[in-house]
């Protein structure tokens, strides 16, 4: 695996993504990352911060319900979106599938939204990615 970077990452941890054809770095230490339902056609959208201990995920946004993507009994409405915390231990990486029926994953930062595909320089498709902190030396 061919390994690619996005700049200096130096001190600290870094989120990267892992394909079939490479890995891409990222400096940041959190975002917010975006799909849609392939069935419901509803949006979903999840905060993470990325953590010595792994990546952590800080809140959860559901436009809409559906089967499969029931909010928690926990989630309030707010602004129509359910919103909630979930209470999981950081994990070290978390494997993003697609199933190319709604789009592509998109991860926002700063403002800006892209696919997996601009982030790492190429189609992504059906194929899975991997997402998890990298250590920088």
């Amino acid at each position: 695996m061919a390994a690619a970077s996005a700049g200096n990452c130096r001190g600290g941890v870094s989120l990267c993504f892992a394909t079939a054809s490479g890995v891409k770095a990222l400096a940041l230490s959190a975002f917010t990352l975006v799909w849609t339902h392939s069935i419901a056609k509803v949006d979903w959208q999840e905060d993470w911060r990325v953590t010595p201990a792994g990546l952590e995920l800080v809140q959860a946004r559901v436009k809409g319900t559906g089967p499969g993507m029931e909010p928690p009994p926990e989630a309030r409405l707010v602004d129509g979106w359910f919103q909630w915390q979930p209470q999981r231990a950081p994990m070290p990486e978390v494997v993003l599938g697609n199933s190319g029926a709604a789009g592509e994953w998109r991860l926002c930062h700063d403002g800006k939204c892209r696919t997996l595909s601009e982030i790492v320089g190429h189609p992504i498709g059906a194929n899975v990615t991997t997402m998890k902190i990298c250590n920088d030396p």
